[in-house]
């Protein structure tokens, strides 16, 4: 059992993953303790034990570490508002043009289609309107409106 576990480590991460798929399709029980094994051992990222995403004192996984570089590069919070700066001011200012009337456009379509379905709803409203008003009334002065009539009472 030692030696295939050392070779499924040569191997790395994703013959780990095929090994887990392949145990749950096998026999669901199995593929469960692999799972087990894999989140304990530390070997999906997570655990205790050794880990290949983190190192050995806790800290930051390979990925986390390079999105965390990325994002402080990038201005982190100030993506908000817009993108960090390419160092060309005609660019940046070509590409803030772009985007507010890409935004403004945006905005234009969404009130036409408020107004598109507006219109729509008005006139299916006002053809139900004139459908109501040409029908015959088919209701006798006496009937009180209900569509079935209460039930005599029975002596």
């Amino acid at each position: 059992m030692h030696d295939l576990v050392l070779k499924l480590d040569e191997l790395g991460r994703p013959a780990w993953l095929g090994l887990m798929v392949v145990s749950f399709i096998l026999f669901w029980p199995l593929g469960l303790a692999v799972l087990a094994f894999l989140l304990w051992s530390g070997r999906m990222g997570h655990g205790w034990g050794r880990s290949w995403g983190c190192s050995a004192n806790g800290g930051r996984g390979r990925w986390q570490q390079r999105f965390a570089e990325k994002w402080e590069r990038h201005g982190g919070d100030a993506w908000r508002g817009g993108f960090a700066s390419s160092g060309n001011r005609a660019f940046d200012e070509y590409r803030e043009a772009t985007l507010k009337r890409l935004e403004d456009e945006q905005r234009e379509f969404r009130e036409f289609l408020e107004r598109l379905r507006l219109a729509k709803d008005r006139a299916e409203f006002d053809q139900f309107m004139a459908d109501r008003k040409t029908k015959p009334d088919d209701r006798k002065p006496e009937d009180d409106g209900r569509d079935d009539p209460a039930p005599s009472p029975q002596a």
